[in-house]
C-alpha cells in the first residue's frame, strides 16, 4: 500500500469518525433531556435508552456474524448507514411514548453495527501501526466537541427540538461519505466457527464482564448527567461545555495513545481505568459548584479515552483474522450494547426513587467491582503461571 493510498483511507476513517461522534454529541447529552422535556418519565427515558443498546447487543452480533461469514462487511455498513438515516426522520413526526419505542427498534437494528464496523476497518486500514488508532479516533472526539459546544449556546437561544433536526443532517452526511469506505477482505482458509470459538476463551470471557461492569457504571452519566445538571440550575450551554471538556480530556489521550501503550500493557491501563471511573463517579455523588464537576469531567481522559483504546487493542490481539469483525462487535455489544441496556435500566428505574447524585455513588460501587474483579483474575493468573514455571 503506497503512502498516499494509505493516507486517504486513513482521511475517509476520520472523517466517518467525525462525523459518527459529531452526531453522538447531539444525541448524548441532549436526546434524553428533550425526552425529559417532552414529558417522559425516568422509567421511560430508561426504558428507549435501554431498547437502544438492546439492539446494539443483538444486531451488531448478528451483522458481525454476516459481514465475517459471507466477507460483506462494507455493502452492510453502506446499507446500515443509509437505512437508519431514514428511519430516523420518523422522530420528527411523533412524542408518543410508544411511537418513538417502536421507532428506537427499528433504528437501532441498522445502527447497531456501525461503530463496531468502523472500528474493525480501523484496524485492518492501521495494519502493523495499530497503537497509533487513537490518533485517527481522536478525530471522533473533535467532532463531538465541536458540536457539542456550540449547540449548547443554541439550544438555549432557541428550542432542543432542534436536535432532531440536526441528528437527521448529520447521520445522512456520513451516510453520504460511507460510500467512500475501503473494501478490505482478509482472506483465509481456516472456517469462521472454529475461529470464533476463540472468542470464549477465559481472559475475553473475563474481560467482557468488566467491560460490561464499566459500561453499566456508565448508565448514569450517559442517561442522567444533562437532567442532573439542569435540576442542578445549570444551564444547556454549561451542559455543553461539561461534555466537550470531558472530550477534550479524551483527546489528549486519544493523540498520544501510542506511547501511552508503548510504556503500559493493555491489561494495566483496563486496570487504572476502572479504578479512576470509580473516582470519576464518587466526585459527581457530592459535586455542586461548577469548579468540581468541570475537574471531574476531566477524568473522561481515562474513563473513556483510555479504557476504550486498551480494549479495542485488547480483543483485537485476542481475535483471529478471520473474527476480527465479530471481536469488536461482541466487545461493543457487550459493553455500549449490553452494559449500557443494564446501566440504562438500572438508573431509569432508580430514578424516581432517589437523588439523582445517589445514581452516582451506585455506578462507583460498580466500576470498583470490575477492577477488583480484572485485576484479582490476572493476579491468579501470574500464581498460576509462576506455578507452572517452577515444575
Amino acid at each position: 500500500m503506497s503512502r498516499n493510498h494509505y493516507g486517504s483511507l486513513k482521511s475517509v476513517i476520520s472523517s466517518q469518525y467525525f462525523l459518527y461522534f459529531g452526531v453522538l454529541g447531539i444525541f448524548l447529552p441532549y436526546f434524553n433531556l428533550y425526552c425529559y422535556h417532552i414529558g417522559f418519565s425516568g422509567f421511560q427515558i430508561g426504558a428507549l435508552s435501554a431498547l437502544r443498546s438492546v439492539t446494539l447487543v443483538l444486531f451488531a452480533l448478528v451483522w458481525g456474524v454476516l459481514a465475517d461469514r459471507f466477507q460483506i462487511r462494507r455493502p452492510i455498513y453502506i446499507l446500515c448507514n443509509i437505512i437508519s438515516t431514514i428511519i430516523w426522520v420518523f422522530y420528527l413526526y411523533t412524542t408518543d411514548f410508544w411511537a418513538m419505542l417502536l421507532i428506537t427498534a427499528f433504528y437501532g437494528i441498522f445502527y447497531a453495527p456501525i461503530i463496531s464496523f468502523l472500528e474493525a476497518f480501523s484496524m485492518d486500514v492501521l495494519g502493523k501501526n495499530k497503537k497509533s488508532y487513537g490518533k485517527v479516533r481522536a478525530w471522533g472526539s473533535i467532532g463531538f466537541i465541536t458540536v457539542v459546544v456550540v449547540l449548547g449556546k443554541i439550544i438555549d437561544i432557541y428550542s432542543i427540538k432542534l436536535i432532531l433536526a440536526l441528528i437527521l443532517a448529520g447521520s445522512l452526511l456520513q451516510a453520504v461519505i460511507s460510500v467512500k469506505i475501503p473494501d478490505i477482505k482478509i482472506t483465509k482458509e481456516d472456517p469462521l466457527a472454529p475461529a470464533a470459538k476463540s472468542l470464549l476463551n477465559i481472559r475475553v470471557i473475563i474481560f467482557l464482564i468488566c467491560a460490561f461492569l464499566m459500561l453499566v457504571s456508565h448508565g448514569a452519566y450517559y442517561g442522567f448527567f444533562s437532567i442532573h445538571l439542569e435540576n442542578l440550575g445549570h444551564s444547556n450551554t454549561f451542559i455543553g461545555i461539561a461534555w466537550a471538556l470531558a472530550s477534550t480530556a479524551e483527546i489528549l489521550v486519544m493523540i498520544k495513545s501510542d506511547k501511552i501503550f508503548k510504556t503500559f500493557s493493555p491489561e494495566k491501563v483496563l486496570t487504572f481505568s476502572f479504578i479512576v471511573a470509580a473516582l470519576r463517579w464518587f466526585i459527581l455523588f457530592f459535586a455542586r459548584s461548577d469548579a468540581v464537576i468541570l475537574i471531574s469531567q476531566v477524568l473522561h481522559a481515562v474513563t473513556y479515552g483510555t479504557f476504550h483504546v486498551a480494549s479495542i487493542l485488547y480483543i483485537d490481539s485476542l481475535s483471529p483474522d478471520k473474527t476480527k469483525t465479530l471481536g469488536q462487535a461482541v466487545n461493543n455489544a457487550a459493553t455500549y450494547g449490553l452494559g449500557l441496556m443494564a446501566g440504562f435500566f438500572l438508573s431509569g428505574y432508580l430514578y424516581e426513587r432517589i437523588d439523582t447524585s445517589l445514581l452516582f455513588i451506585i455506578s462507583s460501587l460498580i466500576a470498583i467491582l470490575a477492577a477488583v474483579l480484572f485485576k484479582g483474575f490476572h493476579l491468579l493468573q501470574c500464581l498460576k503461571n509462576g506455578a507452572l514455571s517452577e515444575r
